[in-house]
């Protein structure tokens, strides 16, 4: 139990320092913005949505990224459910959030499918901006450091899972 109680703690400390970076205008703003942009995988359904819409020959492979990337935020969901771990309550949020339940965080595991499955059809901005929505969640003190890690792995391999899926159709379209 006791390495258990160490990350405990350490992902207390973590989101502590990282919240206080908060307390910068900017900063929170653009935590602000990143959490608004990610909520229920907005942002990048709206990626997905586009990269089909400009980029017919490659049209069906877009849209079954987007379908991964949909599919690893509500499986990010029902864990959620599952798990039921609180949000950390010993720093002050910076924004609002849809539930109560911090385990894995559905901001990241929809980012991080994202970034795997646009990212292997050439769209190179996408993992930076993933990136920075997982940051995002940190910084806002809504999320632990350990949630946004099983969220980001929840949604790589959830994408992994599916990047055959996603390519090989490609082919026939």
């Amino acid at each position: 139990m006791d390495d258990l109680d160490d990350l405990h703690d350490m992902d207390h400390r973590i989101v502590s320092a990282l919240r206080e970076c908060g307390t910068d205008p900017r900063v929170a703003g653009a935590a602000r913005a990143l959490s608004w942009a990610g909520e229920h995988a907005a942002l990048w359904l709206a990626a997905g949505l586009a990269g089909a819409a400009v980029d017919g020959g490659r049209r069906g492979a877009w849209l079954r990224g987007t379908a991964l990337t949909a599919a690893a935020h509500l499986v990010s969901m029902g864990v959620k459910r599952i798990v039921r771990r609180p949000r950390p309550a010993h720093v002050e949020p910076l924004v609002r959030t849809a539930g109560r339940h911090s385990f894995p965080s559905s901001h990241a595991t929809s980012a991080a499918a994202a970034a795997v499955a646009f990212g292997a059809l050439g769209a190179h901005a996408v993992p930076p901006l993933a990136a920075a929505v997982c940051v995002s969640r940190l910084v806002a003190g809504v999320h632990y450091p350990s949630d946004v890690a099983a969220g980001a792995a929840l949604g790589a391999l959830t994408a992994r899972l599916g990047a055959r899926w996603m390519r090989g159709g490609a082919r026939h379209d």
